[in-house]
């Protein structure tokens, strides 16, 4: 299977591939527990993944998250065998990329970094390839967002991407535990989702890993190097890219939120959260996305 395209074509082509040879319906293999031991291992199709956006990193993935619509929950669907066997990086697909979605996948990225370097697991290596992936992004996101066409921007961006997929490994977060429900039930934008959640997450885990963040702001030369001064930097970031600054502002409301709530703390994100959040502070962090509450 060859699947071209951004982290949701990438997703369905490795989706594609698991289940052509597959007996059993594909929530059967939804990621829990030994699920994946139920597949036929030698029907699945081998895949070759070229991305068109530098965001999910789905190309280096062994997953894909797929919505189930009878109840509105994205679910990950995981094997070892669709981890694509070959991966066309190639920058020149990605100069097409609208700049509304260039900013929204690289800040998908940059998330993927930043969530498995604050993740509590212990995985040098994984923090290594996430703090340089973040500074590949600081540096070459705004130029490929203004430049569309600049090649080196562009591919610095696909290895930013794939290093964020790496990392993650190690462990996700708050910011994913509530995208992914909010992505189901709103269909909005999982990289644009993330983004404007990001602040909101970030006050909330300060104090795990406020230790953690000033090494981070050192590393990526924010001016000033306090948790303060990098959240100021994100929220500047974040501006700088056009993103908006609420949830509201997509269109999204509180009407859920009880139910957003819920779903974020069963969410497998959740786990790797520096903090264990309980479903009513997902509700409450929610709400101060959908009303620009950062205080």
């Amino acid at each position: 299977v060859i699947a071209i395209g951004g982290g949701s074509a990438l997703d369905a082509g490795k989706a594609i591939a698991f289940m052509v040879g597959q007996e059993q319906p594909l929530w059967a293999f939804e990621d829990i527990g030994d699920n994946w031991k139920r597949a036929k291992t030698n029907s699945i199709a081998a895949v070759i993944a070229i991305p068109t956006t530098a965001g999910t990193g789905s190309e280096v993935g062994r997953a894909s998250v797929i919505v189930d619509e009878s109840d509105q929950r994205k679910k990950i669907i995981f094997h070892p065998k669709m981890l694509p066997v070959y991966v066309i990086a190639d920058p020149q697909l990605t100069v097409s990329l609208p700049a509304h979605l260039t900013a929204a996948t690289g800040l998908d990225a940059f998330i993927h970094n930043f969530e498995a370097y604050c993740s509590p697991a212990y995985h040098p290596m994984a923090d290594g390839i996430a703090r340089e992936g973040m500074r590949l992004i600081k540096q070459y996101l705004p130029i490929a967002f203004h430049q569309g066409d600049d090649l080196n921007a562009r591919g610095n961006m696909l290895a930013a991407s794939t290093m964020g997929a790496t990392a993650f490994q190690k462990g996700l977060g708050a910011i994913h535990a509530l995208a992914h429900p909010l992505g189901a039930i709103y269909d909005a934008h999982h990289g644009l989702l993330n983004a404007i959640l990001f602040p909101y997450v970030l006050i909330q885990n300060k104090s795990a890993i406020e230790k953690k963040i000033s090494a981070l702001a050192r590393v990526l030369e924010c001016q000033n190097t306090s948790f303060d001064g990098f959240l100021q930097w994100v929220i500047a970031f974040r501006q700088s890219l056009n993103i908006p600054n609420c949830l509201s502002e997509i269109g999204i409301d509180t009407v859920q939120a009880k139910a957003i709530g819920q779903l974020a703390v069963a969410d497998p994100s959740a786990h790797g959260n520096p903090i264990a959040f309980t479903a009513e502070q997902y509700t409450l962090i929610f709400k101060n996305a959908v009303n620009g509450n950062m205080a």
